[in-house]
């Protein structure tokens, strides 16, 4: 169980890499747009995120549950963002900015918490 953890964990980090690398590089452009690097990240980072509390619940690992749920609220609210701007040819600043901070802050209740 801890090899398939492990190919879990991965996948979720190469999500994150997919939708703060797909954001990152747009920062100096003029125009903004969800890409498709961005999309698949923030779906890869649900599912995998997902499949990594049932198969803690599974084992003896102890899951935050406060943690967990307030990640899958910030990850939600990401995905809703992405899902909504996806077909545009241009994204709001503001929209834009919100994708990259709300990313960021996943990351670091993650990593800080």
């Amino acid at each position: 169980m801890e090899i398939v953890h492990g190919i879990f964990f991965l996948l979720h980090l190469i999500g994150f890499a997919a939708l703060f690398g797909g954001a990152f590089v747009q920062l100096k452009g003029p125009h903004r747009i969800v890409n498709p690097a961005m999309f698949h990240g923030a779906l890869t980072m649900l599912i995998s995120g997902l499949a990594l509390v049932g198969i803690l619940e599974m084992g003896d690992g102890h899951v935050n549950n406060i943690k967990i749920g307030i990640k899958l609220l910030v990850l939600i609210a990401i995905f809703v963002l992405v899902l909504i701007n996806r077909k545009k040819d241009q994204v709001a600043p503001g929209q834009f900015w919100g994708i990259f901070a709300l990313t960021l802050l996943n990351a670091g209740i993650a990593v800080f918490w």
